[in-house]
C-alpha cells in the first residue's frame, strides 16, 4: 500500500519534481509518472547506509530513505525546499541532515564517507555538471554509486501544449538552457551524460529510459544514469 505521508509541504516544487504530484514515502521516486525504486532497484539496501541527496525537492525521497533506516544528508540551494523537507521529516519523526547551499559545494563532507548518492531532476539546472560529478566522486566510498535522473533530452526537444499534440521545437541536446516555470534547465544528450560520468571517474553500470506508467508518452520523459566509483 502506497504511503503518501501525513503532511503536504507548501513550498514550490522545483525541477526535482515538475508539478504537484502526490508523492509516496515508501519508495524513492525518480520522476513524474515513473515506477518507484521498489521496481527500478537502483538503490540497494539503504538501511544503515550514509546517503547523499543533491536537490531535496519537497523532501519525500529523503524522508523515504530515512524511514528505511538510512542516514540521509540532503543539499538544496532553495531555502523554502529545505524548510519543506524539514517539516516533512518532523511530521514523520525521522532525522534528515539538511544543508542549504550549492549542489557542488560539498566541502562539509569528508572524502570517502558516502555509501550511495542520488539526484532526482535537480541537476538539470546545474550549469557545470562535471564539477558536481567530481565532488560526488570525492565523497563516495569505493564501490558506492551515484544515481541521477534528468529530463530526457528527447522530451526537451518538444513543446508540450496541453491543448495540442507535442511539437518538435528544439534540436537534440541544445546547448542553450531552456526556461520551465522560471527555472533554467540544461538539455544534455545521453552521450554527453555518459562522457561526463566517465570523465569524473565513474563506471556507468545502468542507463534507463523508463516508460511512464500512463504509457501515453511518444518519447521518454526521463533518463536515469548510475555511475559507480571503482577502486584505482
Amino acid at each position: 500500500m502506497t504511503d503518501y505521508g501525513s503532511s503536504r509541504p507548501s513550498a514550490n516544487p522545483s525541477t526535482s519534481f515538475p508539478g504537484r504530484a502526490e508523492l509516496p514515502l515508501d519508495t524513492v521516486t525518480w520522476g513524474p509518472d515513473l515506477p518507484g525504486d521498489d521496481s527500478l532497484k537502483l538503490l540497494t539496501a539503504p538501511k544503515g547506509k550514509k546517503i547523499l541527496q543533491l536537490g531535496v525537492g519537497l523532501g519525500h525521497n529523503a524522508v523515504s530513505l530515512a524511514l528505511a533506516g538510512a542516514h540521509v544528508i540532503a543539499v538544496d540551494h532553495d531555502i523554502a525546499r529545505i524548510d519543506a523537507a524539514r517539516q516533512l521529516a518532523e511530521v514523520n519523526e525521522v532525522k534528515v541532515e539538511l544543508h542549504h547551499g550549492d549542489l557542488a559545494d560539498l566541502a562539509f563532507v569528508r572524502a570517502d564517507q558516502i555509501d550511495l548518492a542520488l539526484s532526482v531532476y535537480a541537476l538539470a539546472r546545474a550549469d557545470d555538471l562535471d564539477r558536481v560529478l567530481r565532488q560526488v566522486n570525492r565523497v563516495l566510498r569505493t564501490g558506492g554509486s551515484f544515481s541521477v535522473s534528468l529530463p530526457h533530452p528527447a522530451w526537451l526537444m518538444l513543446d508540450h501544449d496541453p491543448m495540442n499534440s507535442p511539437r518538435l521545437a528544439r534540436r537534440y541536446g541544445e546547448d542553450m538552457p531552456q526556461e520551465f516555470d522560471g527555472v533554467e534547465v540544461y538539455s544534455r544528450s545521453v552521450g554527453e551524460l555518459f562522457t561526463s560520468f566517465m570523465r569524473a571517474n565513474f563506471r556507468v553500470d545502468a542507463l534507463l529510459e523508463p516508460e511512464a506508467r500512463s504509457g501515453r508518452a511518444i518519447v521518454p520523459s526521463t533518463v536515469i544514469i548510475r555511475g559507480r566509483k571503482d577502486g584505482v
